[in-house]
């Protein structure tokens, strides 16, 4: 009984993140876990996500 618990939990814990990460790309995010990720690819946007090493 313990291990259906605990693989209960653990698909509730990764469907969760699936689900999180499939809606902020779908809202266009480009970088998830970046704090300015809605911001990234615009023209004064903060984001360092996408910065090039020179």
């Amino acid at each position: 009984m313990p291990d259906i618990i605990v693989m209960a939990v653990v698909i509730a814990i990764v469907g969760g993140a699936s689900a999180y990460i499939y809606k902020a790309k779908k809202n266009g995010a480009r970088c998830v876990g970046c704090s300015h990720a809605g911001k990234c690819g615009k023209a004064q946007s903060e984001c360092s996500c996408h910065t090039e090493d020179k």
